[in-house]
């Protein structure tokens, strides 16, 4: 902390629109301090590629426009999101979860698996696509932070009376007991959440 805040640090970097709404609704000030971490980081470091998960798809989406906006000369890649085998995102915060929990959480995977089928079928409706994984989250949850439908590059919401284009963001934040957890895919783009063995699924 000493060296990257030193006495009288006064500047930060901010996105806009990127950082408004999904974790940023409910935790403000966040991205900022992500923003400026890593900002300071890539100055420090100099050209190089920098890697970052597609489970914090809006982290991912904020970084690459400082990157692009700041003309940084770090290449941004996006790697997919590791899954147990019954499609749980592996997280650090997992190991909160107790067994009963661990099941319960299992909904999140199973709500963007419910979504990607749909929009396999042609599908296209965002109320049905919001409704196919919210009738299978939000029973088993504690809490939805959010569940929304954006565009996958702006992560503008997308109203649930629009149709959907070809790619598009479902992305669910909730509390499994006190264990905060996000997931997400990109209807179109990313393959299918489950699978019956261990594997790395495409999401955004």
């Amino acid at each position: 902390a000493q060296a990257m805040y030193p006495a009288g640090f006064a500047t930060g970097v901010h996105v806009r629109e990127l950082t408004a709404g999904m974790c940023g609704a409910s935790r403000p000030s966040h991205f900022d301090g992500v923003a400026t971490v890593v900002t300071k980081l890539f100055s420090i470091i100099g050209p190089c590629t920098a890697i970052f998960g597609r489970k914090d798809y809006q982290q991912l989406q904020v970084i690459r426009c400082l990157t692009r906006d700041l003309n940084l000369p770090i290449r941004i890649v996006g790697v997919p999101t590791v899954r147990e085998s019954d499609g749980l995102a592996l997280s650090s915060r997992n190991r909160y979860l107790t067994r009963s929990q661990r099941e319960r959480a299992l909904a999140l995977s199973r709500g963007l698996a419910a979504a990607q089928q749909l929009f396999g079928s042609g599908e296209r409706r965002a109320e049905v696509l919001h409704h196919a994984a919210a009738q299978l989250i939000a029973p088993a949850v504690d809490q939805v932070a959010y569940l929304t439908i954006a565009d996958p590059d702006t992560l503008s919401p997308v109203s649930g009376e629009a149709l959907v284009g070809e790619r598009v963001l479902l992305a669910v934040a909730a509390r499994v007991g006190t264990t905060r957890l996000i997931d997400n895919a990109v209807l179109g783009e990313d393959p299918a959440v489950l699978s019956g063995e261990p594997h790395l699924a495409e999401n955004g």
